[in-house]
C-alpha cells in the first residue's frame, strides 16, 4: 500500500516491514498540499497491524521528507527522527549511530543492518556501504531502533531498511532535474517510469560533483537503479531490483583544535616524519553492483511465504595516509520467510519463520602509499565470512485490547583469513579462523491500546554484534585475535497518540540499552583505526516526536472528515532525543574511564521546523538543528562544542497543461556560518578530532516531470 503524509507527522515512529517492506512512496510532484490521511496499516515486526497496535519505536521518512533538504546528502532528513544520527566525516563518507555512540564507526556504517528494496545491502562482513546510494533515489528510509535480533539477527543498534520510488499505478511519468550550489555542488536526475495495478517499472540515474567545502574533499558519484514488479497470477508477486554506483571522493583528514580554528577548509597538513593528505592523495573509490529478486506466493488467505535472493560485487581502492588498498568483494545470499495466521481459543494468532544467509569473499591487498599509486606490497590477503540466522515469532491479540509479541532468532558468524603473503615464510601460521559462538536473541512485547487516541507499550529485547571485517583486520597489518562480539539487552516503555481530531499526534519512548564486551576505538599517528572491547556501557534515554497543524486550509468540499485534513497550511514539528550514556566498568592502558560520559555521544539532539504550503504553489520549509557539546576521547578531557544551525528550502511547485510538473526551487544551509565538526575522529592520535562541515551555502534548481 502506499501511505503519505506530511513531512512533520513523518517524524512520528511508525512499525516498518520485517519481510517485505512498504515503499514509502510520494505523491506525485504536481501535488501540493500538505496531508494528513487516516491512520496507515503498515507492517511491524513482519505482521500487518495498524499502527496504534505496534509495539515498537520507529522513525519513517518518505520521499517528501528527503525533498524538504538538499538532495547532495542524506544527514539532515535522517538526523530529524530522535535517536538517529548520521554523520559525514568527508563528503559522502558516512557513519550511523541508532541509540547508541559512534565510538565504533570511525567510518561506515556498523551495529546496525541494513535492507535495501528488501535485499539485504549489509555485507556478511558487517559493514554497509551507505555512500554509493543516492538520496533522488530513495522514496523511503525506515528505522527499526534498539535491538532487532528477532527478526533481522545480529546488531544492537536496530535496522534501517530503504525503498525505492514507486510509480503511481496507472500512470507513467517521465522526469529531469538540475541543481548547482555552493563548493562547487553540481547534480543532474533523471527518470522514467510506469505503473499498473498489478506492477510498475522504473529505471532512474543520478549524478554528482562536488569541489567540496575543505580542501582534498571533491566528489563525483553516478548511481543507476531498475526496479521492477508486477503479478504473474493473482497469488505470486515477482520483483527484481538492481544498482550500479561508481564513486570517487577525496579524505581530507582531520584536524587539531588550533588548525580548525584557524583555518577549517585545509586538509590535514603533513608534519616533518609524516605527510598529509594532500600530498598522499587520499581518496575512496569504489563500483559497486547489486542484483536481487524477490517471490512471493500467496497459497491461501492465511498462508504466505517470500524469498528473497541477491548477489553483489565491488572494486575499492582507498590511498590513505600510510597504505594504498585494493580490494575486491564479492557476496551473496537469500532470506526466506513463511507467514500463517490462524486462532487459539477465538483469539487472532500470526506466526511467521525464516532463515537469512549470507557469503562473502574478499581479496584485498595492501601496498605502501606513495602520493596516491601503490608502492611495495605490505600484505595480501583473503577473506571468506559465512553469517546467517533463523528466527521465529508470534503475535497475539489478548482482551481488554492487548496485543502479546514474542520472537527469537539464533545467529551463526564465521571468518576465515589467508595472509597469502605469509604463506612461504610462515606456512603454518599464516591462516586465522573465527568462529563466534552460536547467540539466542529474543524479543517479547506486550502492547495496550486505550481507544484510538492513545496505545502504550513495553519490549524486552537481546542482541549481539559481532566485529565487523575491518575491526577484525585493520590497515596497520595486525590481525585483531581477542576482540569479542558485542552483547546487549534493552529495555523500552513508549506511548503514541493523537489529540484535537489528529491535529496534534505525539510519540514518546524510554529505553535503557546495557552493553558488554562495548567495542571502541582509537586513532595511530598513521590514521590507522584500531578496537578493543571496553567492558560495560548502559545507554539510558527518551525519545519524543511532535506535529501539529498550526493553521490549516481545507482543500474543499472533498476532504472529508475521514482524512481529518488534507489542505494548505502551516505545520510544526519537533523531535528530541535525551542521551545519558556512561561507560560501565572501563579500564584501558592503565587508565579508569569507569562512569565516564560515552565517547563521541552528545546529551541533547533537537530539531524542529515548519512546513508551509499555499494555494498558488509556494513553499516554505525552515529547519534548525541543535547537537549538544560531546566528549571525544575516553578520558572526557577534550570536548567538541555544541551548535545551532538554520537552514531552510523554499520553491514553487505548480501543474501545468494537466500533465506538466515544475518544481523551482532554492535553499540555504548552515545560514549563521556556525564553524562545527560533523564526524569527529575520537580518541584521535595528536587530538586530530576535527572533520569540519561545511560554512553557509546555497543551492537552487528545477525538477520537470511529464505524465501520461
Amino acid at each position: 500500500m502506499t501511505y503519505r503524509y506530511a513531512a512533520p507527522l513523518l517524524l512520528l515512529p511508525l512499525s516498518v516491514a520485517a519481510q517485505r517492506p512498504v515503499p514509502a512512496t510520494p505523491p506525485d510532484t504536481s501535488m501540493l498540499r500538505p496531508q494528513l490521511l487516516p491512520e496507515a496499516t503498515v507492517t511491524g515486526y513482519g505482521q500487518q497491524l495498524p499502527l496504534r497496535r505496534t509495539a515498537a519505536a520507529v522513525g519513517v521518512l518518505d520521499a517528501r521528507v528527503l525533498e524538504r533538504f538538499p538532495q547532495n546528502a542524506l544527514t539532515q532528513a535522517v538526523n530529524t527522527l530522535p535517536g538517529v544520527r548520521l554523520e559525514e566525516r568527508a563528503t559522502a563518507s558516512y557513519r550511523l549511530s541508532v541509540r547508541g555512540s559512534t565510538l565504533r564507526s570511525p567510518f561506515g556504517v556498523r551495529n546496525t543492518k541494513v535492507y535495501y528494496q528488501g535485499l539485504p545491502f549489509t555485507e556478511a562482513s558487517g559493514s554497509t556501504p551507505l555512500n554509493i546510494l543516492d538520496p533522488a533515489l530513495l522514496g523511503g528510509i525506515e528505522v527499526i531502533k534498539g535491538p532487532a535480533a528477532s527478526v533481522y539477527g545480529a546488531g544492537t543498534g536496530g535496522a534501517v531498511l530503504l525503498t525505492g520510488r514507486r510509480p503511481t499505478p496507472g500512470q507513467s511519468r517521465a522526469q529531469v532535474g538540475f541543481t548547482a550550489g555552493s563548493f562547487g555542488l553540481r547534480r543532474y536526475t533523471a527518470s522514467a517510469e510506469t505503473g499498473t495495478a498489478t506492477g510498475y517499472l522504473r529505471a532512474a540515474y543520478a549524478r554528482q560533483t562536488l569541489d567540496g567545502y575543505r580542501q582534498q574533499s571533491a566528489l563525483r558519484r553516478d548511481v543507476l537503479t531498475l526496479d521492477g514488479e508486477w503479478q504473474p497470477t493473482d497469488k505470486q508477486t515477482l520483483g527484481v531490483h538492481a544498482l550500479y554506483s561508481d564513486i570517487t571522493y577525496q579524505l581530507p583528514g582531520g584536524l587539531t583544535r588550533a588548525q580548525f580554528q584557524a583555518n577549517p577548509r585545509q586538509a590535514r597538513p603533513g608534519t616533518a616524519t609524516s605527510p598529509g593528505t594532500v600530498e598522499q592523495r587520499a581518496y575512496y573509490a569504489s563500483r559497486t553492483a547489486l542484483l536481487g529478486g524477490t517471490h512471493e506466493v500467496r497459497f491461501s488467505e492465511r498462508l504466505s511465504l517470500r524469498t528473497t535472493l541477491y548477489l553483489s560485487g565491488s572494486r575499492i581502492n582507498t590511498p590513505y595516509l600510510v597504505d594504498f588498498e585494493r580490494n575486491t568483494v564479492l557476496g551473496g545470499g537469500g532470506r526466506v520467510v513463511g507467514s500463517y495466521r490462524t486462532a487459539l481459543a477465538g483469539r487472532t494468532l500470526r506466526l511467521q519463520a525464516g532463515a537469512e544467509g549470507q557469503t562473502g569473499f574478499e581479496s584485498s591487498r595492501n601496498y605502501q602509499n606513495r602520493a596516491g599509486t601503490p608502492g611495495p606490497l605490505r600484505y595480501d590477503d583473503e577473506i571468506r565470512t559465512l553469517t546467517g540466522f533463523a528466527f521465529a515469532q508470534a503475535d497475539y491479540e489478548l482482551p481488554a485490547g492487548l496485543l502479546l509479541t514474542a520472537g527469537a532468532s539464533y545467529n551463526r558468524l564465521r571468518y576465515r583469513i589467508s595472509r597469502l603473503s605469509d604463506a612461504a615464510t610462515r606456512p603454518d601460521a599464516y591462516a586465522l579462523e573465527r568462529n563466534f559462538r552460536p547467540e539466542v536473541s529474543p524479543r517479547v512485547a506486550l502492547l495496550r491500546e486505550f481507544g484510538t487516541g492513545l496505545s502504550v507499550y513495553a519490549s524486552v529485547s537481546a542482541g549481539f554484534s559481532p566485529p565487523t571485517e575491518e575491526e577484525i583486520r585493520p590497515s596497520d597489518a595486525s590481525i585483531n585475535r581477542a576482540l569479542q562480539a558485542e552483547r546487549g539487552t534493552s529495555y523500552e516503555v513508549g506511548a503514541r497518540g493523537q489529540l484535537w481530531q489528529e491535529r496534534l499526534r505525539y510519540d514518546v519512548a524510554f529505553y535503557d540499552l546495557r552493553l558488554r564486551q562495548t567495542i571502541t576505538t582509537r586513532t595511530t599517528e598513521q590514521g590507522v583505526q584500531l578496537f578493543a572491547n571496553a567492558g560495560t556501557t548502559r545507554q539510558r534515554g527518551i525519545e519524543a516526536a511532535l506535529s501539529s497543524w498550526l493553521w490549516r486550509q481545507e482543500a474543499g468540499a472533498g476532504a472529508g472528515s475521514q482524512s481529518a485534513a488534507q489542505g494548505y497550511g502551516l505545520r510544526a514539528f519537533v523531535s528530541y532525543a535525551y542521551n545519558h550514556y556512561r561507560f560501565g566498568s572501563y579500564e584501558s592502558g592503565g587508565n579508569n574511564f569507569s562512569g565516564n560520559r560515552l565517547t563521541g555521544t552528545a546529551p541533547h539532539t533537537l530539531t524542529t521546523g515548519l512546513d508551509f504550503a499555499e494555494r498558488r504553489g509556494f513553499y516554505l520549509n525552515p529547519t534548525i538543528n541543535h547537537q549538544a557539546r560531546l566528549p571525544l576521547n575516553d578520558a572526557n578531557t577534550e570536548y567538541a562544542p555544541g551548535y545551532w544551525t538554520l537552514g531552510s528550502r523554499a520553491g514553487w511547485r505548480r501543474e501545468l497543461f494537466g500533465a506538466l510538473a515544475l518544481d523551482v526551487f532554492g535553499g540555504l544551509e548552515n545560514a549563521t556560518n556556525r564553524r562545527y565538526s560533523l564526524g569527529n575522529d575520537l580518541n584521535a592520535f595528536g587530538g586530530r578530532y576535527f572533520q569540519p562541515a561545511p560554512g553557509r551555502n546555497w543551492y537552487a534548481g528545477t525538477q520537470l516531470g511529464w505524465r501520461w
